[in-house]
């Protein structure tokens, strides 16, 4: 009697316990899971310092500030010995500026990592109205007249091919590397120049410059019109304004236009410094390539992934009385890990989508081939199946559809409960 009271206690007890075991299990196969997160991290920053080794032995990341002008002049201040004379430096900006820039786009490859690199040449002309000193409280004889420079920003100078010269007024006038006498425009070049007061002043730059992923130039003029061509199919527009843009498989053309409510300087000023570049645009020629945040999206799923499918293996366990053991549990939740590897390695050669239907085709077959061999139901073992591709393939198209995937997955969860919920009915406690 006591051995029939035991066993019914133990045949109603077993669900209840199986299912805090398979809980446990869930939550220990967070932990590899936490790993593979790492790896693609991992994977990640390789390709950046893949990026970075390319890049020094090229040019990085360009944008291109200027031409402006730098005047020094002279201030007397009272002090508590007196009066003394102050060395200062006015900025002045031009008053237009064009810019026409064809851009050649050319791929390089570090091992399995491809890096964007380009080579452009630049086009900048523009003009300067007669100085404003009045406006800043200058008089002309505090100015220092021989020693007016022109000076242009560039992030990386070692981008620049060839000698850089300005064509000041319709004399040209040769550019040297900056030594730190341009604070708000970082590195770059610079040249003194004649200005006169009172004069206007024309002026042409052309420049051969190299440079990876990035190209962005700050409008510096009153109005300034950039135009970009590029034999790049896959632009990405950024910064302060967007263009007026034709993209085709053969390229894209681009049109910037900035005005002065656009940025947060003055066309003039002194004792002051602004952030320049912060109002710059242009475009990322960047190789689409974002297999490893995908993946890191989709590694955030392995906990639904795990949670669903041992749901649909109870759920088949108990409405069809086949036993399958924990052991048997946690090498499907193995298995369910193992895509995520899957799915990083083959995604570095192939791509994200090719690698998600590899890896997902064979995370699937694997589990239903072990699933038959326990089973031995046809019939199941096709349930199992279409249970975890249907589970694959929600989460590649919530992937896919970023600005959804919360609604999708508020819409998934539910759909899930609700069908856990129907085929739970015959559980008994």
């Amino acid at each position: 009697m006591e051995t029939q009271t035991a066993a019914r206690i133990w045949h109603s007890t077993k669900p209840l316990l199986k299912a805090f075991i398979i809980i446990a299990m869930v939550l220990l196969l967070l932990i590899p899971a936490y790993f593979v997160k790492e790896l693609v991290l991992e994977r990640e920053a390789s390709q950046q310092e893949a990026t970075r080794e390319i890049s020094t032995r090229w040019a990085g990341r360009q944008n291109i500030t200027g031409p402006v002008l730098m005047v020094p002049y002279t201030e007397t201040v009272n002090t508590p010995r007196g009066e003394s004379v102050v060395k200062k430096t006015a900025w002045f900006l031009p008053e237009s500026l064009n810019v026409d820039a064809d851009v050649k786009p050319e791929k390089k490859h570090r091992g399995i990592y491809q890096v964007m690199l380009y080579s452009s040449t630049v086009r900048l002309t523009g003009r300067f109205k007669p100085l404003q000193l009045a406006g800043l409280g200058i008089t002309p004889e505090s100015v220092d007249w021989k020693n007016i420079t022109v000076a242009m920003g560039i992030t990386d100078p070692r981008g620049v091919g060839g000698e850089l010269n300005i064509r000041w007024n319709g004399q040209d006038l040769p550019m040297s590397v900056a030594t730190g006498s341009q604070p708000m425009l970082g590195a770059g070049f610079a040249a003194p120049v004649p200005v006169a007061d009172g004069a206007p002043v024309e002026f042409s730059v052309s420049l051969s410059l190299n440079g990876s992923e990035q190209l962005l130039f700050t409008p510096v003029g009153r109005e300034t019109t950039v135009k970009m061509a590029s034999g790049w199919p896959d632009p990405s527009f950024t910064g302060s304004v967007l263009p007026m843009h034709q993209v085709s498989d053969t390229g894209f053309k681009a049109t910037w236009k900035s005005l002065p409510h656009n940025r947060a300087y003055p066309q003039a000023w002194k004792e002051a410094e602004y952030n320049l570049q912060a109002s710059s645009f242009g475009t990322n020629l960047f190789i689409q390539v974002n297999n490893y945040q995908k993946i890191l999206r989709s590694v955030k799923y392995a906990f639904l992934c795990i949670v669903l499918t041992f749901a649909a293996f109870y759920v088949v366990e108990t409405n069809s009385k086949k036993a399958i053991h924990p052991v048997q549990y946690a090498l499907v939740g193995l298995a369910l890990i193992l895509f995520y590897t899957l799915l990083l390695s083959i995604s570095e050669y192939t791509g994200f989508d090719i690698a998600y239907l590899i890896a997902s085709v064979a995370t699937v077959g694997l589990i239903t081939w072990f699933v038959k061999g326990l089973l031995q139901s046809t019939r199941l073992t096709s349930i199992i199946a279409v249970v975890m591709l249907l589970l694959y393939s929600y989460v590649f198209c919530t992937l896919q559809l970023q600005d959804y995937s919360l609604l999708l997955g508020s819409v998934g969860l539910f759909i899930a409960l609700g069908v856990v919920m129907k085929f739970s009915k015959k559980l008994q406690w």
